[in-house]
């Protein structure tokens, strides 16, 4: 059985990742080097694990449960956040560093293209402590987010989760999640991961990264040889699907204005994988994922929108837990209700 592909209906996906916020700063026009530079700015909840979780919620995952490490200083307000978008939240409060941050600085003008500051803070703090076997009872899936790679306890814990997952039959899929990032951590330590891996889901930039070639559909058949499937997010220009070396099929873009391109990605990642738990096929989930990518850009943060939404943290609720946000190397089981 082609695992990547045909597992995992009717059971839970699982997360694990970062849980951020971001802070959105909408400009127009090149930064003005030393002096001011009028923007539209914006905090709202992000990190892409938890963005993926979000819209495979959005898209019609019914359970989907996020496994990710914030700190003290906005915990209430993550969880609040993910319980409000339907995610059964797994929170680590981390007992000293801060939720992790990242500045998004998006151009406003047609191509909405941005650039990222990034604090990772109290996110790529989960370590394999913070794992229990027992997270998959009940999951079908597991997606891990590319950016626990890029520290030690991260990755240890990533390959924690994908040994345990591999033990059960659970497939696995991962987002490369940065080609800055990847370039930083190497791409043979990247690629040596990737071969317990059942889907990966590279940007066209991160695809040639990882191949060293310039054509993204070469790039993507490459990896298929390694990854059973493979699916490349191409933006504008849509996706591409291969398996085991085959061609790659080409999946059009749904159409699109952009205001923000922040977590297209994880809006094509968590609704491919949503399409893929209801028995859709490879390419219509990624059809799906370019549905979800489009309504993503034409927003201004990375989730999809929810009734919940309640604004950023305030010193109010600073420091605050709420009943399901657990302190670091406690378990819950998952069968709890948030």
């Amino acid at each position: 059985m082609d695992q990547g592909v045909t597992a995992g209906r009717d059971g839970a996906l699982l997360v694990v990742g970062d849980v951020v916020t971001d802070v959105v700063a909408r400009h127009r026009g090149p930064l003005a080097a030393g002096t001011d530079t009028a923007a539209a700015i914006r905090t709202v909840p992000g990190g892409a694990g938890a963005n993926v979780a979000c819209w495979a919620v959005h898209t019609g995952c019914a359970d989907v449960r996020l496994l990710g490490r914030v700190g003290a200083d906005a915990a209430a307000w993550h969880e609040r956040e993910l319980v409000a978008a339907g995610v059964r939240s797994l929170l680590v409060v981390d007992p000293t560093a801060a939720t992790g941050t990242v500045i998004c600085l998006v151009d406003t003008g047609a191509a909405a293209e941005r650039t990222f500051l990034t604090d990772s803070g109290a996110s790529l703090r989960l370590e394999p402590a913070d794992w229990s076997d027992a997270l998959l009872d009940g999951v079908a899936r597991l997606h891990l987010s590319g950016y626990l790679l890029f520290t030690e306890p991260s990755r240890e814990l990533a390959r924690t989760a994908l040994a345990a997952a591999r033990a059960r039959g659970v497939p696995v899929s991962l987002d490369p999640a940065s080609a800055g990032f990847l370039v930083r951590l190497g791409v043979d330590r990247f690629l040596a991961f990737a071969e317990g891996l059942d889907v990966l889901l590279p940007s066209r930039d991160e695809a040639c990264l990882l191949t060293g070639l310039p054509d993204p559909a070469d790039a993507t058949a490459k990896l298929s040889r390694l990854v059973p499937l493979v699916v490349t997010k191409a933006g504008a220009d849509g996706a591409l699907v291969a398996r085991t070396g085959g061609t790659p099929a080409r999946i059009p873009a749904t159409p699109a204005v952009p205001r923000d391109t922040t977590g297209a990605g994880d809006a094509f990642t968590g609704a491919f994988l949503a399409a893929l738990l209801t028995g859709a096929d490879p390419q219509e989930a990624a059809a799906r994922g370019c549905r979800a990518g489009a309504e993503a850009v034409e927003r201004v943060g990375g989730r999809p929108p929810h009734p919940g939404s309640d604004g950023p943290p305030t010193a109010g609720t600073m420091g605050t837990r709420s009943a399901t946000a657990r302190p670091a190397r406690q378990h819950e089981r998952p069968g709890r209700s948030s």
